[in-house]
């Protein structure tokens, strides 16, 4: 999955890979670490999963578009691929405001108990 909007079946492959723990732990670090990523190791260690383990989910996560590796002396380094990430959201709240940019109707996209606290 890349910048370009997902189609529905993009959007399902993303979903699926980060709805598992593991898998969206890793990528809430990737995102967290921002674009220098963490090495495997590191990853596997502040997961607490063994190489293999994360290994096959970090594969899924690629799979989806979700994550890019790259190596780095002897290390491989995971990424976050954010500008994936930023088109899975806005396909997931496309139609959120009524069709309006939703800084124009922003209202509609807050919490229902904050709106009400307004």
């Amino acid at each position: 999955m890349n910048a370009v909007p997902p189609t529905a079946a993009h959007t399902i492959r993303a979903l699926s890979a980060l709805a598992q723990e593991h898998r969206l732990a890793a990528f809430r670090l990737l995102v967290q670490a921002g674009p220098d990523g963490l090495p495997a190791g590191e990853l596997a260690t502040r997961l607490g999963l063994p190489a293999s383990s994360l290994s096959f989910h970090l594969a899924q996560l690629a799979n989806a578009g979700l994550v890019e590796a790259r190596r780095q002396s002897r290390s491989i380094i995971y990424t976050a691929a954010l500008p994936a990430m930023n088109a899975l959201l806005g396909y997931l709240t496309e139609n959120c405001c009524g069709g309006l940019p939703c800084d124009v109707a922003a209202a509609c996209c807050e919490p229902e108990e904050a709106r009400g606290a307004a």
